[in-house]
């Protein structure tokens, strides 16, 4: 490996890899192209593809996720803002429009998560869905558009850990990372006769850690016991990692006042939150023998209030027939009376 990197090259050392040209942007007709915002598209349609391929293969109608994916795109974007402009304030607090210049980066995957269930929750309220089992199957988009969407950190040159020689370590040329980022142990490892840093790619380490929880979640979707049960393996799966992860990062985001990672500090809440939470449901459904599914399918919740639902019309139409017959029996009968009236009377 050279001492001296290309500005736009990535090298993994201990790895053999030696990368010479990874760029940030491109352009097309004169239009540049940030490769982050490219890679994260990527990820969200394949995510919301996977999501909508789950819904299918589970009963459901692909069209609501792809539906839901709109308002996703949105509310979550503005949320994954909000939540790094909220504990990167001291940044933006003196140039407040630089909040809408997201082009820089600042996009915190927590405040997305946490809009997106809000999201999910008021779509489901307007459209009469279970949220329950739509948690369930549009998480599989949201992991997989991670997956894919960190590598947009990878040609940004962000979300890294401090200096490490270890298998997977990095080589970043300094001109191309932000200055407040490069820690002293960097730069005690530094040389005068090299031009890079060396660091943990957490990005990687966060990807992997996801195509992990992935695969259990594909494995266990058909023996959950409960819907949201997939939901909660993704909240304490990925809590868990990020929550190792973060304490990496050169990046991190810290609670006002304090030295404390807020990425660290949710994401081991979230695996505690996930872990009780089902502990609690399956106790309450031994303690009361109540099956919410069987072991050995996954129930569509709609076609069950769709069948609840039609047998609900079949019995008022039913009994509009038996009351429609009584009035008929009625009329038929009235005629008689009358006659029989008439003739005593005449």
């Amino acid at each position: 490996m050279p001492n001296i990197m290309d500005d736009m090259s990535i090298a993994f050392p201990h790895l053999g890899i030696y990368l010479k040209y990874v760029p940030k942007s491109f352009t097309v007709f004169g239009f540049r192209i940030a490769m982050y915002g490219l890679i994260i598209g990527i990820g969200v349609l394949c995510g919301v593809s996977l999501a909508a391929h789950i819904a299918k293969k589970t009963g459901q109608n692909p069209d609501w996720y792809w539906d839901l994916a709109i308002y996703l795109l949105i509310f979550s974007i503005m949320g994954a803002r909000l939540y790094y402009v909220i504990f990167a304030w001291d940044y933006y607090k003196n140039d407040p429009m630089e909040i809408l210049n997201i082009r820089n980066g600042g996009l915190a995957i927590y405040g997305g998560v946490i809009v997106g269930f809000i999201t999910l929750a008021v779509y489901v309220k307007l459209k009469h869905k279970s949220y329950r089992l739509m948690a369930d199957t549009g998480i599989f988009g949201v992991i997989m558009g991670q997956i894919i969407g960190r590598w947009g950190n990878f040609t940004n040159r962000e979300a890294f850990g401090d200096y490490t020689d270890s298998l997977f370590a990095m080589r970043l040329p300094v001109s191309m990372v932000r200055s407040i980022e490069i820690t002293d142990k960097m730069q005690a490892h530094m040389s005068t006769a090299t031009n890079y840093i060396q660091v943990h790619p957490t990005f990687l380490y966060e990807s992997l850690w996801n195509v992990l929880i992935l695969t259990l979640m594909l494995l266990y979707i058909k023996h959950k016991k409960f819907h949201g049960e997939v939901a909660l393996l993704y909240l304490g799966g990925y809590g868990f990692g990020r929550g190792l992860i973060e304490s990496l990062r050169t990046d991190q985001l810290h609670l006002p006042g304090t030295s404390i990672p807020v990425s660290q500090l949710l994401g081991f809440t979230l695996f505690g939150f996930a872990l009780i939470t089902d502990i609690a449901v399956r106790i309450y459904m031994k303690k009361n023998s109540y099956v919410i599914l069987p072991s050995d399918e996954v129930i569509n919740e709609k076609v069950r209030l769709d069948m609840e639902a039609e047998a609900e019309n079949k019995e008022d139409a039913e009994g509009k027939d038996e009351e429609g017959n009584e009035a008929e029996e009625k009329l038929e009968e009235k005629p008689e009376d009358n006659t029989e009236d008439d003739t005593e009377t005449k």
